[in-house]
């Protein structure tokens, strides 16, 4: 027998096929636990799969060192002792002992075994027999590290074929051990009688099994199945969902999720209730080289009751982006459902209209843009009136901006050109074009000087201009054009203060002439694009102040604002605007009622920020009468951080009456929300009170628990959502909601009402 120092003398490398010959290889560094992996959920954008090293051949030999190395020529013995590391074919194996027989090619390791596999994924083991090439074998007390932190445990384990483990007595979990006492039991963890780790097909299949909740068994399971963390896509079923509810009575969710290739997914989502029959939902995804697709829809019944239609009901929300060149690129947004109550009550997100869109753009840099698009509308509740519903085709819209002349001004121009066509209603063909220019000065006092123009030219052919949303008197057919030139000179002389440790103080004063021709009577223009208008500090310095062309403002007017500012140290400012405009001619446009800027003095407008402190913010817009000074509009909100753990959010709205909205009401609410973080619980509640009514428009709850493996949330929220044709609820407007998610396993939901 002899005997050599495998790290004095250098390493001594053996194949463990018997005879094989000698190689060479360097000392690898230790290799710790696997980082926690996070791949994309199921119904997420599939991640790409990370490129898997290339395979090393099945005969490669081993390399190994260790302290001492005894070797029996005549029996063909190996016994390698003190800190031993064995390499071969990606794996390393570590042990405190290594006995080799070369004529039965059986490995035998004791004390300490440690397996690290290719992927990073590590064995723990008291003792290991191993064969083929370390592919096969028993291992005594098996402990694992899984990707995405998961860790697993056997009184004993069979691995065959190399990625096979079958265990006896098996703990799973992926909770880290308590840092006050790492014995005591984890959050969570699944125990079995038996179980299989497959590599092959990446998944964990248990039998036998108890789900255990900080040591006590809650949900016994007779089979369960989960990946093992190393895809980031898989087919198989997903966890249920479960409740109960008015209308559906008790329901379950079992949806099944399936990877069809690399670039492409699909989920069904069948829901089975006790009170209607079974609806299906169907969620596909895919990629291509150039874009991606997602449709996701639905096919069910409604059976009439709570005011709900009857008859077969579903949904579908689709979207495409292609990428043509590097310029351009198209795509498609397609919305359709049957009905907001249908939407409401299996949770597919309800909305007022559903916009249909089928685009394509391009992109110029910062210089140019253009898109051609045609857009469908579809209303969802019983008292729209379809036939007023536009179908706008074609929709074409187009821009350039000059670069900087020699005087320092920029040139623009634009057209935007569109057909509306109304089953009942007026329809409108509109071919327009806008110029403009801008050249900035400052003088030598510091004061900044604007000069700006603006022309509007539009042609028009309509049908209908009777009907709405027009209801214009005379013919109902015939032809228009509209122009408009608006130039302005705007001043402004920034005042500015250093005050040292008091921070910069600002005064500016702002004062804009626009000039042009009276517009005149717009009665015979089509309105499509300027028909909700409103009037703040935002748009007081605009040119034309409707928000499209079809309604121009015209005549000779005086805009003029003061700003002051106080920006301090620590991020704390104030800072205050209040303006407002005065025409010369009684007659400047088509303005409403309440808009404004219906009178030649217009009302005040307002804006405040104010931020004393790095934890409470304060900001409001205010518009008020010009002459009675009496509220006409208020959109304040307050956000109050007392800790980063703590927030307080207040909200008041007023908005008047617009003529073109349905009902015509004065708008009046107030919105109070507040969350609180405390350790790894986030709780926050919510509540919209509608002032005019003297009632709730929605109030909400929710708690929430999050820590490296589980989640726990809890959720109420009741809308008071009226159906406008029977003054009732809709259904599905109010949702209790509770979440167990067991992080790599799966989440389990329960909604009630």
């Amino acid at each position: 027998m002899s005997r050599r120092a495998g790290r004095i003398l250098g390493f001594l490398v053996l194949a463990l096929a018997p005879r094989a010959g000698f190689a060479q290889a360097p000392l690898l560094p230790p290799i710790a636990p696997p980082a926690s992996v996070a791949p994309s959920l199921p119904g997420g954008t599939p991640a790409p799969a990370a490129a898997a090293p290339p395979a090393p051949p099945q005969n490669a030999p081993v390399t190994f060192t260790a302290d001492e190395v005894q070797y029996d020529q005549n029996a063909a013995l190996v016994v390698a002792r003190g800190r031993v590391e064995a390499f071969q074919g990606g794996r390393i194996l570590r042990a405190d002992e290594l006995t080799y027989n070369r004529n039965t090619g059986v490995a035998t390791a004791r004390g300490n075994v440690q397996l690290i596999e290719a992927d990073g994924q590590v064995f723990f083991a008291e003792n290991a027999v191993l064969t083929n090439q370390m592919r096969d074998g028993v291992l005594e007390g098996l402990r694992g590290y899984l990707l995405q932190n998961g860790r697993i445990a056997a009184s004993g384990a069979r691995r065959t074929s190399g990625s096979i483990f079958d265990l006896a007595q098996v703990v799973y979990t992926v909770c880290d051990p308590c840092k006050d006492d790492p014995l005591a039991p984890p959050i969570w963890q699944l125990r079995a009688r038996t179980a299989t780790l497959d590599r092959t097909e990446q998944q964990v299949r248990y039998r036998g099994a108890s789900l255990d909740m900080a040591g006590v068994p809650v949900i016994w399971l007779p089979y369960f199945q989960h990946p093992d963390g190393s895809s980031p896509r898989q087919s198989g079923f997903l966890s249920p969902s479960f409740g109960i509810t008015k209308y559906l009575g008790g329901f379950i969710e079992t949806p099944y999720y399936w990877a069809i290739d690399e670039s492409q997914e699909l989920v069904l989502r069948p829901t089975t209730s006790t009170r209607v029959v079974p609806n299906l939902g169907l969620d596909y995804r895919r990629r291509f080289n150039t874009g991606e697709i997602e449709v996701l829809s639905s096919i069910g019944h409604l059976d009439g009751r709570d005011g709900t239609e009857e008859g077969f009901a579903g949904h579908i929300f689709a979207k495409g982006r292609f990428s043509l060149d590097e310029t351009w690129r198209t795509g498609f947004d397609v919305n359709r459902a049957s009905s907001e109550q249908y939407l409401r009550i299996y949770r597919y997100g309800a909305q007022r209209v559903l916009p249909t869109t089928l685009f394509t753009e391009g992109f110029w840099g910062p210089e140019g843009f253009a898109r051609f698009d045609a857009r469908a509308y579809q209303g969802l509740r019983r008292t729209d009136d379809i036939s007023r519903i536009p179908l706008v085709l074609p929709n074409i819209y187009a821009d350039w901006q000059s670069p900087e002349d020699s005087l320092g001004g920029r040139f623009t121009i634009d057209t935007w050109n569109f057909a509306v066509f109304r089953g009942t209603g007026t329809s409108t063909r509109r071919a327009a074009t806008r110029m403009g220019y801008a050249l900035p000065r400052m003088d030598d006092l510091g004061g900044i000087w604007t000069l700006r123009a603006q022309s509007d030219l539009a042609a028009y052919d309509f049908e209908d201009i009777n009907l709405a949303p027009n209801f214009a008197k005379g013919d109902a057919n015939g032809q228009a054009a509209a122009a408009n030139i608006r130039a302005a000179l705007d001043w402004r002389m920034p005042f500015l203060r250093d005050g040292g440790d008091w921070g910069r103080q600002v005064i500016e004063p702002r004062v804009q002439l626009v000039t042009g021709p009276m517009t005149g009577s717009q009665y015979r223009i089509p309105n499509e694009d300027s028909i909700v208008f409103d009037f703040t500090d935002a748009n007081l310095f605009s040119l034309n102040r409707f928000t499209g062309r079809d309604r121009q403002e015209g005549g000779t007017r005086a805009d003029m604002a003061l700003r002051g500012a106080w920006f301090l140290p620590e991020d704390r400012q104030l800072e205050a605007v209040v303006g407002r405009s005065f025409r010369v001619q009684e007659d400047g446009g088509p303005f409403y009622p309440y808009s404004g800027l219906e009178n030649r003095a217009s009302d005040w407008v307002s804006r405040l920020t104010f931020r004393p402190s790095s934890w409470i913010d304060l900001t409001g817009r205010a518009r008020r009468g010009g002459e009675s000074f009496a509220a006409r509009a208020y959109d304040v909100s307050a956000t109050l951080r007392p800790t980063n753990d703590t927030g307080f959010t207040l909200g008041y709205l007023q908005a008047p009456p617009m003529p073109f909205l349905n009902p015509v009401a004065q708008r009046e609410e107030i919105y109070l929300g507040a969350r609180q973080r405390l350790g790894l619980w986030q709780v926050s509640a919510f509540g919209r009170q509608d002032v005019q009514l003297n009632r709730p428009v929605s109030v909400g709850v929710s708690a929430m628990y999050e820590d490296e493996c589980f989640i726990f949330e809890t959720r109420f929220v009741k809308r008071y959502a009226e159906d406008p044709a029977t003054g009732d609820l809709f259904p599905g407007a109010t949702v209790l909601l509770f979440r167990f998610g067991f992080k790599t396993i799966g989440d389990f939901g329960l909604r009630a009402l």
